[in-house]
């Protein structure tokens, strides 16, 4: 046999064979695609780090992956008196008179033994929601169990409060300490802090009681009412959109609550993009702006000189929500990136604090950010994406470009770009129409 590095050929099989079974047990149980039922993922490095407070909770851990980290750890006392109250209400409904205590102890235990069996029953299911990790199997005694049904009715009964379906406590901290409901708009929202929505749905069918009318779609939509605009369509149109859509968590809910109502996104695909100038740049050209009425803000159109923008609330949490839809539509396979090309198209729009001035005062954004914060919010928010397929913005971008490279709209560009955007150019302007004026009345005098 022919010998490597001076060594024979038997010799050196024995001693890779050990690294051959090894890889080749890794390879029977390999897999190229994520499992079709995946959808809460770890957010990619290559997006978390531009913001990492953008991808982090700030006070609730929501599931398995950031659960039992110390910083969040406070507030899990918040959700254990959220379930006691759940629990005492749902048992107290039938009986109006006063139960004795132990025989409430024992129907409290009876109502709480269903809701853990009733998650038992989806556990393989909820797991397999979490994109490279089975945490049913992961954490001992039951814990992922336990985590569902604490986080859901949690998550449940503050939808509930929030929407006047059932009453507050007078001393319920979610709702007397300021912070708390701002918290929670950011981390209900992050793309790492889910909960499967059918783990919601069970919970909710389970403790929903005869008084109560409103569906789990709209009571999360009434929370996060204000998440992308502060006049939001009534959210009845949108659970109409969402019936059987196959909602996948809160995040989902929320691109969807944008995604199904719009009616230019449903335009042709495009294969590239069409660059659009800043709105300085298109106001230059004679470019009118207005606001516009719409059930999604990503119905932005250009018809007759004047682009149509519906209107957008800038605050703390729409960084937050933009780039969890972004990281969101990046790892779900075969999820059309409507919202990176949203954020694509708004930060060829704004591209300075010019720009963030158009739009405020037209009054189309509501932005409750310093101009130059509200600025950034959208300038590279798309880094680092990947996007085959542009939707109806590259139809968008072509109308724009056509417009402006008219005779007269490229004229009076190009005039206004150079002689009135500095004040010694506006102030040398003033003076030869002055000159002029003169010269002609002088003329007229002979």
């Amino acid at each position: 046999m022919p010998e490597i590095n001076g060594r024979s050929d038997e010799s050196f099989v024995i001693k890779v064979a050990p690294l051959v079974s090894s890889l080749d047990d890794k390879l029977k149980n390999a897999s190229v695609s994520t499992p079709s039922s995946s959808w809460i993922f770890k957010t990619p490095s290559i997006l978390f780090r531009h913001n990492e407070n953008s991808f982090l909770p700030n006070s609730f851990s929501i599931g398995p992956i950031h659960h039992g980290k110390e910083n969040l750890n406070a507030t899990e006392e918040v959700k254990i008196k959220y379930l006691n109250g759940l629990l005492f209400r749902v048992i107290k409904s039938p009986r109006p008179e006063a139960m004795p205590e132990r025989e409430n102890v024992i129907e409290r235990q009876k109502f709480l033994t269903n809701l853990i069996l009733s998650v038992k029953l989806i556990e393989k299911r909820a797991s397999a929601c979490y994109a490279g990790h089975d945490f049913a199997a992961e954490l001992a005694h039951n814990e992922f169990v336990k985590m569902m049904v604490l986080d859901g009715c949690f998550i449940i009964e503050l939808f509930r409060k929030f929407a006047g379906e059932i009453g507050r406590e007078p001393d319920d901290q979610i709702f007397t300490m300021s912070c708390m409901l701002q918290f929670l708009s950011h981390d209900l929202v992050l793309l790492e802090n889910q909960v499967p929505w059918l783990v919601l749905e069970t919970l909710f069918d389970q403790t929903k009681l005869p008084s109560e009318s409103m569906p789990l779609v709209e009571l999360t939509l009434q929370f996060f009412a204000t998440m992308f605009t502060m006049n939001p369509p009534d959210p009845k149109k949108i659970v109409d959109c969402c019936k059987g859509k196959g909602i996948k968590h809160i995040l989902d809910l929320l691109r969807l609550s944008q995604v199904l109502p719009s009616k230019e996104i449903k335009k042709k695909l495009k294969p590239r993009w069409i660059q659009i100038h800043s709105l300085t740049r298109l106001k230059e050209a004679g470019v009118e702006f207005e606001k516009t009425e719409a059930d999604s803000i990503l119905d932005i159109k250009f018809e007759h000189g004047c682009l149509k923008i519906p209107s957008l609330f800038i605050q703390e949490t729409t960084e937050t929500i933009f780039r969890n839809l972004i990281a969101y539509e990046q790892c779900l396979p075969n999820c059309p990136p409507i919202f990176t090309c949203y954020a694509k198209l708004l930060d060829n729009l704004i591209d300075t604090t010019n720009d963030m001035d158009i739009l405020c005062k037209n009054k189309i954004y509501d932005n409750w950010l310093s101009p130059e914060d509200a600025t950034q919010t959208f300038n590279k928010l798309y880094n680092d994406t990947s996007v085959k397929e542009f939707y109806y913005w590259s139809e968008l971008g072509n109308d724009l470009d056509s417009y402006c490279k008219r005779r007269w709209p490229k004229w009076r560009a190009s005039y206004v770009h150079n002689y009135f955007t500095k004040p010694w150019a506006i102030i040398a302007q003033i003076y030869a129409v002055i000159i002029l004026f003169f010269t002609i009345w002088q003329t007229f005098i002979k």
